[in-house]
């Protein structure tokens, strides 16, 4: 992780510029985490798209980088980033991040935007993550949110990649996320996802 100085001037000129944008009174991070946007009223999440898709297309490659070297705030802007825009440049960084699931909170953007590529292999790598995570039942991680975007992936490309995890008796009846409907996470990232499409335009 690189901890930006004052003296760090294009470090902190990215973190100012994608860190720093509100809506409704909250960072945009704060936004995006959890997904706590779709709970704002229309005109204001409306207002927040439009802001985000724009960002979304504009942010150079060189801004996303610099956002995932830093901490789970910027990390979790620059996935979401990346997703609406389909940044497919990033899939294998988003996934070995994922994978080592080094902070807390940024793994639900890493999740978001391996659904929003919708490759098989973005899939695959959502079957890592679970199959490394889901086994540990004190480990509570994104396995909700990467389930839920391996199920959006699964309908959408017509493969059937939970199923084995989710039988019963399974790995995730054994796991910490055992008391957690899949469906729910599945239903969040459809959400999510149609948001993302509805901006990127």
């Amino acid at each position: 992780m690189r901890i930006p100085t004052p003296n760090d001037s294009e470090m902190m000129a990215t973190i100012e510029r994608y860190l720093s944008p509100e809506v409704g009174g909250w960072p945009w991070f704060m936004e995006l985490l959890h997904a706590n946007f779709l709970a704002l009223p229309e005109r204001e999440r409306s207002g927040f798209g439009r802001e985000l898709g724009l960002s979304a297309r504009q942010v150079t490659d060189r801004e996303l980088t610099l956002l995932l070297d830093y901490e789970w705030r910027s990390r979790l802007t620059a996935a979401w980033l990346i997703g609406v825009d389909r940044r497919t440049q990033f899939r294998e960084r988003l996934a070995n991040m994922l994978l080592e699931s080094e902070l807390v909170y940024a793994g639900e953007g890493y999740c978001f935007a391996l659904a929003r590529f919708a490759d098989e292999s973005d899939a695959r790598h959502l079957v890592a993550y679970l199959e490394r995570y889901l086994p540990d039942p004190q480990c509570y991680y994104n396995q909700d949110w990467a389930m839920g975007a391996l199920l959006h992936l699964d309908e959408r490309l017509g493969t059937d990649f939970a199923g084995r995890f989710l039988t019963r008796n399974g790995p995730w009846a054994g796991s910490a996320m055992r008391g957690k409907d899949p469906a729910e996470f599945k239903e969040l990232m459809n959400r999510m996802c149609s948001f993302a499409e509805a901006i990127a335009l």
